[in-house]
């Protein structure tokens, strides 16, 4: 993850997108980078389970956009000179109430 959000570009993205989901082309318009370089670096953060891709239906078409999917990261060096990456989220409480909705209909089918 260190080497993830090490990466200039992918800080970038991540503020890009930390305030407003967005599309990849609008990213790398704001970001000054290729497309090819927005959809790389968006894999690598979605890898980290840093960025969520949702799709947007419009009228015209539907089309993905990118979202931030944490609040804070803490780095912290351990007692070893390893490194202790933690990742706060803000709980979901529409997610939470369809994960406990589907845990309660799979104790009723035991």
């Amino acid at each position: 993850m260190l080497n993830a959000i090490g990466d200039e570009r992918a800080r970038d993205l991540l503020a890009a997108v930390a305030t407003n989901p967005r599309p990849a082309k609008e990213l790398a318009d704001a970001c000054d980078m290729s497309l090819p370089t927005v959809y790389r670096q968006l894999g690598l953060l979605e890898g980290y389970d840093l960025v969520t891709e949702r799709t947007k239906v419009a009228d015209d078409g539907n089309y993905s956009v990118y979202d931030c999917n944490f609040d804070s990261t803490v780095i912290k060096l351990d007692d070893e000179g390893g490194y202790d990456v933690r990742v706060y989220r803000s709980e979901n409480v529409p997610d939470r109430f369809a994960q406990l909705w589907d845990e309660l209909a799979g104790e009723e089918e035991q």
